[in-house]
């Protein structure tokens, strides 16, 4: 191998930086879209005079059209460029978003909606592949962590414009300026297009995959050759992953609303300062588990969150169902809500774990894939947390408990078979196989570092 890829040390700090934020402003409007939508959604079901059935399913199709965009945009970004994939699902999610908010019934609404959700599924595992390659190694984690912590910001933002839109416009006028908010991004590209340089890892790689022995093997699928060269355990495992993360995430924070102030008549005031709290705190411990994961390895920054989650879910069990009376500090559901809210931090490793685990060639295809579709079949927990409460008696918690436990096992089993990454250089890994392997490219082994 006559030449080695770039390294983040290729970068100026300018670049590494403009990097950084267009990946976090995609990330935040991005998930901005996703979240806010829910707040929009009585107020078209008012306006349109949906079923809930209509309703659920504008919801699902946004998530399952973000699986397919995942595996379409990963594999677009190991093919055309980080950078190119990037600005086409930024595009492609902005334009339907805008259009959206002036669909006339609920077919043009369920159809723009399933491709918003396709352009939003390429947006996260692109942008978080194209900072993993530009990145300082030594810092790689936190930098991710900070990135998954932008959820935050999307969160408090979505939450404060859709309640204002509710309150301030009519049902028909509320949510076409929500969903028209959310054609932002688009604003975003010409960032991208002028500030942001494309990555140096897949620029290198490209140039050398065409005058190499490797050009035509290249031309495979991405999606299967996650499944070859001895990747398929740890592609399975990986994906089992972020499923479990997925599952166990939804089973609770999809419900939790509807538990503490239906089922568990806690106070509105009491439900909205634990939440602001828990998001301050979410903040805070994404960035501490990122520092200490860049530390201790990419397994510790999964293992103890997800350990919190465990404790936080055998408490709701035995002490979740005692009501509020009158002291937050004294109330069990409090602490455990915090408690699962730490455990939330778990995600922030999943993209720099998955980046490092595949060669540069796979690398967008697997963040993208494995996070969207984990996501999308995580979104089943709407389903199966009341199926699992009415077996218990029709109680929710021991539904959302029930579903989310095992769940959270599985992404701590699955986190101990994942191989460490820690220290793996993102511009070597598995090039010089795929350069001298033929026909096929050849990663390196998973466990190398």
């Amino acid at each position: 191998m006559s030449k080695t890829l770039s390294s983040a040390e290729d970068y100026t700090a300018r670049q590494r930086y403009s990097i950084m934020i267009s990946a976090m402003l995609g990330y935040i409007l991005d998930f901005y879209d996703v979240l806010i939508f829910p707040f929009l959604l009585p107020a078209i079901q008012r306006s349109m005079s949906l079923s809930l059935t209509e309703i659920g399913s504008l919801q699902a199709l946004t998530l399952f059209g973000s699986a397919i965009g995942g595996a379409l945009f990963g594999v677009i970004g190991d093919r055309l460029g980080r950078k190119t994939s990037l600005q086409l699902t930024i595009a492609l999610f902005s334009v339907a978003a805008i259009i959206s908010a002036f669909a006339w019934n609920y077919w043009s609404l369920a159809v723009l909606r399933f491709i918003t959700g396709i352009g939003l599924g390429g947006e996260y595992g692109v942008g978080m592949v194209l900072f993993n390659e530009a990145w300082k190694k030594g810092s790689r984690g936190l930098g991710a962590a900070a990135l998954q912590g932008c959820a935050v910001i999307a969160s408090s933002t979505a939450s404060i414009v859709g309640i204002w839109l509710i309150a301030t416009f009519s049902d028909e006028w509320s949510w076409r300026i929500g969903l028209l908010s959310g054609g932002v991004p688009i604003l975003l590209i010409i960032f991208i297009r002028f500030f942001m340089p494309e990555s140096k890892i897949w620029l290198e790689y490209e140039a050398q995959r065409k005058a190499g022995p490797v050009a035509a093997a290249a031309r495979t699928l991405p999606l299967a050759d996650l499944f070859r060269n001895g990747l398929a355990r740890q592609t399975v495992t990986a994906f089992v992953w972020l499923m479990s993360y997925m599952l166990c995430y939804y089973s609770v924070v999809s419900f939790i609303p509807t538990l503490l102030l239906r089922d568990m008549h806690t106070p509105g005031d009491v439900v909205r300062t634990t939440a602001v709290l828990l998001s301050v705190v979410s903040g805070i411990c994404y960035l501490a588990n990122g520092f200490f994961n860049d530390r201790a390895g990419r397994r510790f920054g999964a293992l103890v969150p997800a350990l919190f989650w465990v404790g936080s879910l055998v408490g709701m069990a035995v002490w979740g169902s005692q009501l509020y009376a009158g002291s937050k500090t004294e109330w069990p559901m409090f602490w455990l809500y915090i408690g699962f809210g730490i455990g939330n931090v778990a995600l922030g490793v999943t993209g720099v774990w998955i980046s490092e685990l595949y060669p540069v060639n796979l690398r967008a295809t697997a963040v993208s894939t494995f996070y969207m579709g984990g996501r999308g079949l995580g979104s089943i927990a709407p389903v199966i947390v009341p199926l699992a409460a009415a077996h218990f008696g029709g109680s929710l918690l021991n539904g959302m408990v029930a579903v989310a436990l095992p769940a959270a096992a599985t992404f701590i089993l699955a986190s101990l078979l994942l191989p460490e990454t820690l220290g793996r250089d993102l511009s070597a890994k598995g090039f010089e196989a795929d350069a001298e392997s033929e026909p096929a490219m050849k990663a390196a082994p998973a466990s190398s570092v």
